[in-house]
């Protein structure tokens, strides 16, 4: 047997074992796993000896600005942003200059992310209510991933795109955010295609009340921005989400869970069986209001960055199968957007590429083990958006994406150094033990010690039906 790739020596982690295996990679697949030399030839060949062997990682919730604002990033260089970061495939989120409302956007969203695509990719479709409602059906065949609901915002009827600071009165196509019943029909509609809907659950109606109030008595410190945006804010849209859910038969997905309370909310509703699943971002398990003055507003990002307590709740979830996916919320800004005050700056920051370091690094720390960072970054997304085990296992037949890491390996994040266009990060200057030093995808090799190796070739991934 002649084998394009074979991997020798690397200890293979899934999320119930890991063990010392060599891998042999034909056409693309994982062709054999053998813990004895199957012999043949080899076009390439490496010697893992030290290091494990993930499948490939997957972050579900990326924003990268193509086709839109394409300064700040675009799907090259998010792409990029990610292998570097160990990610063999990305799903990208559809607020985009257009918003992948319809089949006609979806295929032209395709055809634009392949020809930039380091890795794989899927694709979110938008919930526009009842301005694209008769789309989600025939989205949903075509190869949507899953469907996005930007929960409170406010809808421009005539471009498709979300106001985020909606002011009754504003511009006359500026549709109000949905009431209570509308969204209601989102779940409904939804629901009826067995698709996967997430929500951003922030309660805009409150933050809006909140915040109006904060702003009068002129503070713009970060205590401020989360009084504008508090804890309650998302417990309620959480909980509003699981009740709409349990009564439509819907298949919901809450996006970067931030509060105890949400936690809370999950926990019981996936006790008593809801068709729920959560996922929450580094950014909320590393930072809280306390290092704001260290970091300042670089920090800003939607659902607002909480407290201790939050987070200490958020690591008790993620070890005990409440939050069963991480997310990287991948939202790049120029610098000089991110200069200013709380108030006027926008919120997010890039963190595709990071993500796993900081991971592997907690691992070191003893906060999780790298069999739970299997099932966090691999094999739960792949299981939840219909795509395994093409995607997210170690087995025979399936998609050779492969994470290779090196956990003694220790590193430093540098902003300078971001593969991302958005050259910002919390994480400046934070030092690392455990860093991806080869990201593979259908066996080829798009990374290599932190540097991209390989030209454009990804694919889109379509959930299985």
């Amino acid at each position: 047997m002649n084998w394009d790739y074979v991997i020798k020596n690397g200890t293979l982690v899934t999320p119930s074992e890991s063990y010392k295996a060599h891998i042999y990679i034909k056409d693309g697949k994982i062709a054999a796993i053998s813990d004895q030399d199957l012999g043949g030839t080899a076009t390439r060949e490496t010697d893992a000896e030290g290091r494990y062997i993930l499948p490939g990682l997957i972050d579900v919730h990326v924003h990268s600005r193509d086709p839109g604002p394409t300064y700040k990033e675009d799907f090259f260089t998010s792409t990029q942003a990610a292998a570097a970061g160990g990610i063999t495939t990305i799903f990208d989120m559809p607020n985009t200059t257009p918003p992948t409302r319809n089949v006609a956007t979806f295929k032209a969203q395709a055809t634009n992310l392949a020809s930039k695509a380091h890795v794989d990719f899927g694709i979110w479709g938008i919930c526009l209510g009842h301005l694209n409602a008769e789309d989600i059906p025939e989205l949903r065949e075509a190869g949507v991933i899953g469907f996005k609901y930007f929960w409170g915002y406010a809808i421009n009827k005539e471009t498709f795109q979300l106001s985020y600071n909606y002011q009754p009165g504003m511009n006359e196509a500026v549709i109000a955010p949905f009431s209570d019943g509308e969204v209601y029909e989102i779940f409904q509609n939804v629901a009826k295609t067995g698709g996967v809907l997430a929500i951003h659950g922030e309660d805009s109606s409150l933050i809006q009340t909140l915040t109006g109030q904060v702003q009068k008595t002129g503070r713009k410190d970060y205590e401020a921005l989360l009084e504008g945006r508090p804890n309650l804010a998302e417990e309620v849209t959480v909980q509003m989400g699981l009740s709409f859910s349990r009564a439509s038969g819907a298949n919901l997905h809450v996006l970067h869970v931030t509060t105890a309370e949400a936690v809370a909310r999950i926990r019981q509703a996936k006790a008593e069986g809801a068709p729920v699943s959560a996922e929450t971002c580094p950014h909320y398990l590393f930072l809280s209001n306390k290092d704001y003055p260290q970091v300042g507003p670089v920090m800003k990002i939607y659902p607002p960055i909480k407290y201790e307590k939050d987070q200490q709740q958020l690591w008790q979830a993620i070890n005990d199968g409440t939050i069963t996916i991480l997310s990287s919320d991948h939202a790049p800004h120029t610098p000089e957007e991110k200069d200013g005050d709380l108030w006027s700056i926008p919120a997010g920051m890039p963190g595709t590429e990071t993500m796993a370091p900081l991971m592997l690094n907690a691992v070191n720390e003893g906060r999780l083990s790298l069999n739970k960072l299997a099932a966090l970054l691999s094999e739960n997304p792949a299981k939840r958006f219909g795509i395994y085990p093409q995607k997210g296992s170690l087995e025979i037949g399936t998609d050779a994406d492969l994470t290779i890491v090196d956990m003694d390996k220790e590193g430093q994040i540098e902003a300078s150094r971001l593969h991302s266009k958005s050259k910002i990060t919390a994480y400046d200057g934070w030092k690392i033990k455990g860093l991806p030093v080869e990201t593979i995808v259908r066996g080829e090799t798009v990374m290599k010690d932190g540097e991209i190796v390989h030209a454009p070739f990804g694919e889109l991934v379509r959930p299985n039906k």
